[in-house]
């Protein structure tokens, strides 16, 4: 196949991208030239941006496009209405948080977050004035604007549009301060403050599963809706026993109640990634049934860690984020461990 990536150095759609070149499509990447400009020697990189210019694509014809950075209803709109009649099929990587409340019976048709016009003028003036151009730049109406791209890929190529709706990504490549977080703490060592029970369920996606669930779902020109979510049956406990295999690191678990993390002012997530209360766990108990269903497979999750650590070990150490080690010292000093 002949493919456009919208993007396509970064994270998710890095990884579409090499898993595409592997198998032997021919690319076409547009984006900004922000980040990873010199990956991918050999392959087409046109440089331009979506939210302002697309006249270098017109003219052009391409068997599928894979879109990972629509976060905008109207970039979204005129990405879709100019490729409409040149691209056979269009995959939009959307995200879970398009639905307002989540729990295990949350399906891919349950109702989606909804935006006032005033709430949609204010985020597109926000990526005006800012520059911003990630999901975290749009607050809380991120899921509703998510929700509009959708609708707006699904009007202009209707059955051969795929919604693919991932919840947290991970594996290399990773920028966010999640899993870096817990393997960089691992291997650092010592004890090391562990949230809620180990058996409280987590669910996680390498995003190297999700391009390929991308991939092959365009070799077939299938469309449809999908949450990729990751697979039932992983825990706190098993993805941090996880990062110390990974790193290798003599580290040391210091398990805590949520209600002790509570009371002594840790923040849920934000200070200890993935850790929910239990009340609020709903959003590690969606499913990705119907994906599963369509050929969406799973590599093992220590594969994933594993991968992951050396990828981090080979980068320029990054800017603390979660949990400041001297606050992690206080909190093991006064739970007396």
């Amino acid at each position: 196949m002949n493919i456009l990536i919208l993007g396509g150095t970064q994270f998710l759609g890095r990884h579409f991208a090499e898993a595409a070149l592997a198998a032997g499509h021919e690319l076409t990447l547009f984006n900004r030239g922000h980040h990873g400009a010199d990956l991918f020697p050999g392959v087409e990189q046109i440089k331009g941006d979506r939210t302002q210019d697309l006249a270098p694509l017109r003219g052009r014809h391409w068997d599928a496009v894979f879109d990972a950075s629509g976060y905008l209803p109207s970039a979204a709109r005129r990405s879709a209405e100019l490729l409409a009649d040149v691209a056979g099929h269009y995959c939009f990587i959307s995200t879970i948080s398009v639905f307002p409340t989540i729990d295990a019976h949350t399906v891919e048709d349950s109702p989606k977050a909804q935006l006032t016009a005033a709430e949609i003028e204010a985020a597109e003036g926000l990526s005006q004035t800012t520059g911003s151009r990630s999901g975290g730049g749009y607050g809380a109406a991120y899921g509703g604007l998510k929700a509009l791209c959708e609708q707006e890929v699904q009007a202009c190529f209707g059955a051969r549009a795929l919604i693919v709706r991932p919840g947290f990504i991970v594996g290399p490549y990773d920028y966010s301060p999640r899993l870096p977080y817990w393997l960089q703490r691992m291997r650092e060592g010592g004890p090391v403050l562990a949230p809620g029970r180990p058996e409280r369920r987590v669910r996680l996606i390498d995003a190297r599963d999700i391009a390929e669930f991308c991939l092959q779902q365009a070799s077939q020109a299938r469309g449809g809706v999908f949450i990729t979510s990751g697979p039932d049956g992983q825990s706190m406990g098993e993805l941090l026993q996880g990062c110390q295999d990974a790193c290798q690191a003599d580290s040391r678990l210091v398990w805590r109640s949520e209600a002790d993390l509570l009371a002594a002012g840790v923040q849920p997530f934000a200070d200890l990634p993935y850790w929910l209360p239990e009340a609020d766990n709903a959003m590690m108990d969606i499913p990705s049934h119907a994906a599963e269903a369509a050929g969406l497979r799973y590599r093992p999750l220590q594969q994933t860690l594993r991968d992951t650590a050396q990828w981090l070990a080979q980068q320029a150490p990054a800017p603390s984020s979660g949990l400041s080690r001297a606050r992690e010292a206080e909190l093991l000093k006064a739970f007396g461990a």
